[in-house]
């Protein structure tokens, strides 16, 4: 059985929409609780140069990227950057921690890495295509 193109479309404007929510939610948690500063903080205690500006870059873009990646404007290289804050994320933060996020344990990169996934598929699928006849 194979889906047609309706179907494909549905599926990927559902993982687009949900992804740019939950980004969202991160961004505006994090500026909500205070949390740039320390995130800056962090950042540079890991000697990140500008650790408040890559903090501030990120909760900006976070709030900002994900309305445009849910209208569906530029998914691929947002989303291609969203993998890349999304993968340090786990290097820096949830590796060490662990698989598991609960449960078994604590902060651990799971949902890190299907947020990943979901990214990377995502950028795939939308990827600019050349045309196949030649200029």
């Amino acid at each position: 059985m194979t889906a047609d193109a309706a179907s494909i479309r549905q599926g990927l404007t559902l993982i687009r929409c949900v992804l740019a929510a939950l980004l969202f939610i991160h961004g505006a948690a994090r500026l909500g609780a205070g949390g740039v500063v320390p995130f800056g903080q962090f950042l540079d205690a890991q000697g990140f140069p500008f650790g408040a500006g890559i903090a501030w870059f990120i909760t900006v873009f976070e709030l900002s990227a994900t309305l445009l990646l849910a209208w569906g404007r530029w998914v691929a290289p947002l989303a291609l950057v969203f993998a890349v804050i999304y993968a340090c994320g786990i290097w820096l933060v949830h590796a060490q921690e662990g698989w598991f996020v609960v449960g078994l344990g604590r902060n651990g990169m799971e949902y890190s890495v299907l947020i990943l996934a979901c990214l990377l598929g995502l950028a795939w699928a939308c990827r600019p295509r050349r045309s196949a006849i030649p200029h």
